[in-house]
């Protein structure tokens, strides 16, 4: 990913707008599942994109006063998509949804090079950088449970209820 010819303006648009996008994927994906467990877990990640997107905004405001906030309809930088219809297994969801997650980590690690290094900026966005990466360990481990499921048929629409 080079984001050499993008001025900074752009890329926290862009920031934003992925975080927009990702805390509606997982919200949709929160109803797509009957698996109580999991939608926590798509509920948590849905509120993960939201404090980033906070975050960024802020950045946004404090280095732009004088603009208002309007979302691009497409990112300048191109990110990975994650497209599905009712029909699509959700192993293949989870798949997409990691690779957007690793794209995600790639972009706040190069994006943190535009600010001062050891500034809280640079540090805090170097962490959504690994956040990103938990994210998408989290959503490769449900993918492989999801792919065994889905292989067998099988679901116990109760299993994580407890006593």
């Amino acid at each position: 990913m080079d984001l050499g010819h993008y001025d900074t303006e752009e890329l926290l648009l862009t920031a934003m707008k992925s975080e927009v996008e990702s805390k509606n994927l997982y919200q949709k994906l929160c109803k797509k599942t009957q698996n109580g467990l999991l939608q926590d877990k798509f509920d948590f990640l849905a509120k993960e994109e939201e404090k980033h997107r906070f975050f960024i905004e802020e950045i946004y405001k404090n280095h732009y006063p004088k603009k208002t906030i309007n979302l691009p309809e497409k990112s300048a930088v191109p990110m990975p998509e994650v497209v599905f219809d009712d029909d699509t297994p959700l192993s293949k969801i989870l798949g997409q949804a990691e690779k957007a997650e690793q794209a995600a980590s790639d972009f706040y690690k190069l994006l943190s090079e535009r600010f001062e290094k050891g500034s809280k900026i640079h540090n805090t966005l170097m962490y959504f950088s690994d956040m990103e990466i938990g994210h998408k360990k989290m959503l490769e481990m449900e993918k492989q449970s999801m792919e065994r499921y889905e292989e067998d048929e099988v679901y116990w629409p109760m299993i994580h209820v407890g006593p």
